[in-house]
């Protein structure tokens, strides 16, 4: 006997009753993009490989070690996707929808990374994207609609990080001196950066081994060589931020390890995870990716989440229930072996009502356990009595009213019945 199949290494499967968490904090992601005037986009899995290429750097970590590669049949080359962004900037710069366009997603992405903890090689985002405008306002949107979506899963032991990375100009002076300090420390960063800080010094700031961070913390900052724009940019950011209550922690250190970055970068911090994986999102603005991808220089910005990681935060935080209703109202028990309940489960579903029922000609009490199982609030029940009678048996599966516990009502009295049972 062959041995079975099981999913790759750094994937999963999500089934029920996992799956309906998933399928609540979708919904609720999904409420709060149209509340804000976000509209749907869909875009392919995998792009032409310069896509992601000239969008996060080609000398990225991304693009040079975790990008999934590959060539079809007609020799092409394209990655699958490992970020949200790039994808629906392209297909901005191909459709030139009406300015500013503001578009959600929900996606898996991949990365050929070591597993962990809210951390697979297949993972799954959603975000938003805004393109069009240099409007700091939003900024403030993209990160007020992320704030309290949040909020909305029950989130509360989260912080702001906030950074401006300053458009091409100022960031390239800043860049200047840090590679002057880095190559006076060299001798003292962390054994990957010790070879490789000169290729893209701001690699270095999102180093998280102790050596790097006390060579960065001793350096220069970012935010002390903004220009006059970019500052005004920034702080506009932070004052409306703060006028909204959403308090934010300046952090200079803050690049976000894509390249397209510019101005205001973000990021969300879980402190119930823990740990140093204790992101749950970020984004920031990338003025300058419309054009890298072939369209005119307009301003951008947007923001992304795990899914897999904002469960665990929730689970951190001790929140385990779902964000939406999916409980069965009704169990159909059928022991005619006859039409009888198909015609039935139809009808109910029809009419607003989610149905499970019994199969396979099992017996009674076979059906009940079933029932009982399924979490739905009553069974109705069918037998060769109830057809004669053209009436329907109504057990209360989670009443401890004696009184309710069973009826049998006319057939064209259950609607009445179900109404008043259930509320709908």
């Amino acid at each position: 006997m062959s041995a079975s199949f099981r999913a790759p290494v750094g994937t999963h499967d999500v089934l029920a009753p996992q799956s309906a968490l998933w399928e609540g904090l979708i919904a609720t992601f999904a409420d709060f993009a149209y509340r804000y005037g976000f509209t749907l986009a869909l875009t392919p899995m995998f792009e032409e490989i310069g896509v992601f290429n000239r969008g996060i750097g080609e000398h990225s970590d991304v693009a040079t070690k975790e990008m999934y590669v590959f060539q079809d049949r007609g020799e092409r080359t394209y990655a699958l996707r490992p970020e949200g962004t790039a994808s629906v900037v392209r297909a901005f710069v191909q459709h030139q929808p009406t300015t500013p366009y503001k578009a959600w997603y929900v996606t898996p992405a991949f990365r050929y990374e070591r597993p962990q903890a809210g951390r697979y090689r297949q993972h799954h985002q959603l975000g938003v994207e805004a393109i069009g405008s240099d409007d700091p306002a939003l900024d403030v949107e993209v990160i007020t609609l992320a704030w309290r979506f949040y909020q909305a899963l029950g989130l509360t032991r989260i912080r702001l990080l906030l950074n401006s990375m300053g458009h091409v100009e100022c960031r390239a002076r800043y860049v200047a001196v840090l590679r002057a300090h880095l190559e006076e420390h060299r001798s003292q960063l962390c054994d990957e950066h010790a070879t490789t800080w000169s290729q893209n010094p701001l690699r270095v700031l999102d180093c998280k081994r102790d050596a790097c961070i006390g060579v960065i913390n001793d350096g220069p900052l970012l935010p002390d060589f903004l220009c006059a724009d970019c500052a005004a940019h920034f702080a506009a950011v932070r004052s409306a931020l703060s006028d909204l209550g959403i308090d934010s922690t300046l952090e200079p250190r803050l690049v976000r390890g894509f390249d397209y970055y510019t101005r205001t970068t973000f990021e969300f911090v879980a402190d119930a995870l823990g740990n140093a994986q204790n992101a749950i999102g970020g984004g920031g603005r990338y003025d300058g990716l419309s054009e890298q991808l072939g369209g005119k220089p307009v301003g951008g910005v947007g923001f992304g989440s795990g899914i897999e990681r904002l469960l665990l935060a929730r689970e951190a935080e001790g929140l385990t229930g779902n964000l939406i209703n999916r409980t069965i109202d009704i169990f159909v028990v059928d022991t005619t072996g006859d039409d009888v309940a198909t015609v039935l489960v139809d009808d109910l579903r029809a009419r607003g009502y989610a149905v499970e029922r019994g199969f396979d000609g099992r017996s009674m009490k076979s059906q009940m356990k079933v029932a009982d199982r399924s979490g739905a609030a009553l069974a109705l029940l069918v037998g060769p009595q109830e057809v004669a009678a053209d009436e329907i048996t109504i057990r209360e599966l989670r009443s401890d009213d004696f009184d309710r516990a069973q009826l049998r009502v006319a057939r064209d009295e259950l609607w009445t019945v179900l109404r008043e049972r259930l509320n709908k």
